[in-house]
């Protein structure tokens, strides 16, 4: 008598394989550059502190006969730099991966703000409808009406304005973080609504609702994992638009203070030698600011298209 075997036991990561949003990525020759090029510019951000030829805050490495260094080339004290030096001597290399950390961790904590607000305020509108439905898609309405930067700046300005004079730079990049949070929300939203109006019509909520089962644990345990597939993609869009956003800010002088690197200020410090010869000083900061807002968005139009069944 033959003996069956039991059935193989199947992991997350063997149903991820198998799984056909897998399949879409490996196929995908544009999604592969793109996560290689975030991995490449997040991992080098990351590890700053050990790959970074120099550190650009520790003054005591800093030269100023070292400044305006061309890429490549040896300065007068016979340091090497790769990408060239700024004004202050500081080695542009070092600078884009420090900057670089601080741009990425205050788009992914503004993307994280505003994706746990626009969800919860969404699945609400969306699921109690009447009042609460009205009250919050007019705010939305009115907040889409007005360009997000706009909104960042103002929500900067009034909440830095409440912060004592001595603490408003250590606070700026918290504030930074909640003003491009703030202004980035109403998306999230606004496609969460829509989604759990269709969630909530379903043979599954009329009949957790049968069964006794708490509002609360509907809209979090059934409705909210049959929405995130929109939120995912719009996340991944957000995190560009809150890098750009950040750079933007800062550039303006209103974010991220000169004391601490980023893609923004470092854009900001290099336009004022470009036509004075030093063009690396914006050009390198520049450039890994477009290449990471492109693989993104990149990343998150394939997203979009894998996680849409009408392109499957």
């Amino acid at each position: 008598m033959a003996l069956i075997s039991p059935p193989e036991k199947t992991t997350s990561s063997r149903r991820f394989r198998d799984s056909d949003l897998w399949y879409s990525f490996r196929r995908s020759p544009t999604a592969l550059i793109a996560a290689a090029m975030i991995v490449l510019i997040v991992g080098a951000a990351l590890l700053a502190p050990l790959i970074a030829p120099h550190d650009p805050f520790d003054l005591a490495t800093v030269n100023l006969m070292d400044a305006q260094t061309p890429p490549m080339s040896v300065s007068l004290m016979g340091n090497y730099f790769a990408l060239g030096s700024d004004i202050q001597g500081r080695d542009v290399l070092s600078t884009i991966l420090y900057g670089s950390r601080t741009s990425l961790f205050v788009a992914v904590m503004a993307t994280g703000f505003a994706l746990i607000v626009g969800l919860t305020l969404g699945i609400v509108a969306g699921y109690f409808g009447g009042a609460w439905d009205s009250a919050i898609m007019r705010i939305v309405d009115v907040q889409l009406s007005f360009p997000a930067i706009l909104i960042a700046l103002l929500v900067f300005g009034v909440t830095r304005g409440f912060l004592p004079a001595a603490t408003q730079d250590a606070a700026a990049v918290w504030v930074l973080i909640f003003s491009i949070g703030l202004s980035n929300w109403a998306q999230f939203a606004r496609t969460v609504r829509g989604a759990t109006l269709v969630e909530r019509q379903k043979d599954y909520v009329s009949a957790a609702h049968m069964m006794g089962t708490g509002r609360f644990r509907i809209l979090f345990g059934h409705i909210l994992p049959n929405v995130i597939s929109p939120v995912m993609v719009i996340a991944t869009l957000g995190l560009a638009v809150a890098v750009i956003e950040e750079a933007t800010l800062s550039y303006l002088g209103v974010g991220v203070p000169p004391t601490q690197a980023s893609l923004g200020t470092l854009i900001r410090i290099g336009q004022q030698f470009l036509f004075s010869g030093e063009w690396w000083i914006l050009f390198f900061p520049a450039l890994v600011l477009v290449l990471l807002t492109l693989s993104v968005n990149l990343l998150g139009d394939w997203l979009r298209d894998a996680l849409n069944p009408r392109l499957k």
